[in-house]
């Protein structure tokens, strides 16, 4: 028996729960991890001051310490918490470059998998319906060339990595493309800040001594900091640029031939 007081085109109540109900958990702890301030503990000084403990779990526990790592990632992603590249750099640090960049690029797309999801079931179709003719041309316009749309947001550091998940949820992405656009997508930056926290001891290291300098001269504003975007060079940052630019060619190709084609007729 259908129910009276539905109107026509009105979704159940069951089916608003159920659509509605990942988006209101997942925003529930991201405002709980906030309101908390437990994002704060992704530091480079808490990796410097538990980096023995750390290291000495990670040599006893291997394959745990693995799994912890992936699960944490995959948290941080799905909640949007900054400090996906502290993350990434602890990884290097704690497992190698090759074995912790690994565990990064599985436990990033899954996460950025997780909010796609919830981000395309309870938003994507409503948005879709609401939509003015600009939003349907966009949406047309990044679906005909998503794979390498995807490629250069992924590629390109500039652009953050929760708004690269979220923003083909919207537009109608399909989820096999947007896994594998991240997952590839990813992995030349993944690697390049693990190899970075592979030689994190040294920096580490290095502004330890700067630290006790400063307190042997009986100094009281003496900090121990260490400041993730001083790992970065230019030469890193020009290689993202590069690859972004390569991933964005088969579109501007595509268009110039689309044009050709038609000035042609």
């Amino acid at each position: 028996m259908s129910d009276p007081q539905k109107q026509p085109g009105q979704p159940a109540k069951g089916g608003m729960i159920k659509r509605y109900a990942p988006l209101v958990v997942l925003v529930a702890a991201i405002v709980l991890v906030f309101v908390n301030g437990w994002h704060k503990y992704l530091s480079l000084e808490q990796i410097a001051i538990h980096r023995e403990a750390l290291r000495g779990f990670v040599d006893e526990n291997l394959v745990l310490a693995l799994l912890a790592y992936m699960a944490v990632y995959v948290v941080a992603v799905a909640l949007s918490v900054p400090g996906g590249a502290l993350l990434t750099i602890t990884g290097g640090f704690l497992f190698g470059w090759l074995l912790g960049g690994s565990a990064t690029v599985v436990g990033a797309t899954i996460g950025a998998t997780v909010i796609f999801l919830i981000a395309k079931t309870s938003l994507g179709e409503t948005l879709s319906a609401k939509a003015g003719p600009w939003m349907q041309k966009l949406s047309d316009g990044f679906r005909d060339d998503a794979m390498s749309y995807l490629l250069f947001l992924r590629l390109v550091p500039a652009f953050p990595f929760w708004l690269v998940n979220l923003a083909p949820a919207l537009l109608g992405v399909g989820l096999s493309t947007f896994v594998i656009a991240t997952f590839v997508g990813i992995i030349p930056g993944t690697f390049a800040f693990s190899i970075v926290g592979a030689g994190l001891d040294r920096i580490i290291d290095e502004q330890q001594q700067v630290y006790d300098a400063c307190v042997a001269t009986g100094a009281t504003d003496c900090t121990f900091s260490l400041d993730p975007g001083s790992l970065l060079n230019s030469t890193i940052l020009l290689a993202f640029a590069a690859l972004g630019v390569v991933a964005v060619i088969p579109v501007v190709l595509k268009k110039l031939r689309s044009r050709r084609s038609a000035e042609a007729k």
